[in-house]
């Protein structure tokens, strides 16, 4: 891992503690969803990511993978990603945004 990659993942828990702390958490919804979040949240590991058309790229793993779906950030797109499991890896299923908006959406 180079230098830069070393910053990467202190890049991304700052993106997700800023959401963490702006988090509207207010009704009973909200805080089973940030608990639930919080939960399933990993270190940042880096993985290889299949995008349409066969496109193949390093990505960085921050949730947990629940069999079905993990949150994945993009660091040439600067956004999360929520990506399906398959037998290749993580495929990017086209739902972009913030770490929770994307775990959210499922």
């Amino acid at each position: 891992m180079d230098k830069a990659e070393h910053s990467v993942p202190e890049q991304i828990k700052t993106l997700i503690a800023g959401e963490i702390a702006a988090y509207p958490a207010g009704d009973r919804a909200g805080r089973m969803t940030l608990a639930a979040f919080k939960e399933n949240l990993r270190a940042p590991r880096l993985v290889t990511v299949n995008f349409s058309g066969g496109i193949t790229q390093k990505c960085w793993s921050v949730t947990r993978g629940d069999g079905c779906y993990r949150v994945i950030y993009l660091p040439t797109a600067g956004y999360f990603s929520l990506c399906v499991e398959s037998d290749f890896g993580p495929l990017d299923i086209g739902v972009h945004g913030d770490a929770i908006g994307c775990y959210a959406s499922v």
